[in-house]
């Protein structure tokens, strides 16, 4: 009787814990995101660090910037600090809609945003509208990124003025921040 009772314990706990595994669903799987992916969603992958940059022009110091991978490799965080202390955000990502690369840039005062991709160099190549918050007034914009052989990397930006020249709007020239601390 003992044996009996034990086996149909054992049984009835055994269809209690299938019932509850039916009733569990799985966990989703993870999204697979853009990370394993190559070209074109790892192009901008250059940009990726923490950053002192630099005025190529002068030496001087315009500021610091962390670039980083986020989304599952489906985004590329800009976060950057100028030297007088002023801030800004960018939010950079491959758009399959558009099959180009766009960022979207905000800081307190000026909007950015432009689409682009690789040019024949292998440069990031941008082009789209700055607005400026207080007076209104948007203007044509274009941002180049250039990796370099020695790890740095060349950052330039153009305004096109009310007559069509394109006007340097700033150029700083990225280096590792390890790498930049060791040159001081």
């Amino acid at each position: 009787m003992k044996t009996a009772l034990a086996t149909i314990a054992a049984l009835a706990f055994s269809t209690a814990c299938a019932a509850q595994d039916a009733e569990t669903p799985a966990a989703p799987p993870a999204p697979p995101g853009c990370a394993t992916d190559a070209a074109p969603y790892r192009d901008f992958d250059f940009w990726v660090g923490t950053w002192e940059v630099f005025n190529p022009a002068n030496g001087n110091k315009a500021g610091e910037n962390v670039i980083s991978v986020r989304e599952n490799g489906c985004l590329i965080l800009e976060e950057w600090t100028s030297g007088g202390g002023g801030t800004g955000t960018s939010m950079n990502f491959y758009d399959p809609a558009q099959g180009a690369w766009r960022q979207v840039w905000r800081s307190a005062g000026v909007f950015i945003d432009y689409a682009g991709g690789l040019d024949a160099d292998g440069a990031m190549a941008m082009e789209g509208a700055i607005t400026y918050d207080v007076s209104g007034q948007t203007a044509p914009f274009r941002g180049k990124w250039t990796a370099r052989d020695d790890g740095s990397v060349l950052q330039e930006f153009w305004q096109q003025d009310a007559d069509g020249a394109w006007n340097v709007w700033f150029v700083g020239e990225y280096r590792l921040k390890a790498d930049a601390e060791a040159n001081e």
